[in-house]
């Protein structure tokens, strides 16, 4: 059995739609300052930080543009290293 669609008119539909955003903003700011933290601690911080940012883009504009531009920078710097091996 499939959990049912809330619609619009649904009196539930604005409490669940901001109980989703707020669950989403602290589970992605959760991750993205243990992300943090692992740049000083142990940990893949190279790993957290960019999937910090990819749950909050699921609500925020900024982090998706953020996450766009780390990943172009990602990739210059994996083309940079590439063409020094060789």
């Amino acid at each position: 059995m499939r959990w049912p669609e809330l619609q619009r008119d649904h009196p539930m539909h604005v409490p669940y739609k901001w109980a989703r955003r707020i669950v989403i903003t602290l589970t992605g700011f959760t991750v993205l300052f243990v992300g943090f933290a692992m740049i000083v601690l142990p940990g893949p911080a190279f790993v957290v930080i960019p999937a910090g940012l990819a749950i909050l883009g699921l609500e925020f504009a900024w982090a998706r543009h953020t996450l766009r531009a780390l990943r172009k920078r990602g990739a210059i710097i994996v083309a940079a290293a590439k063409s020094k091996l060789r």
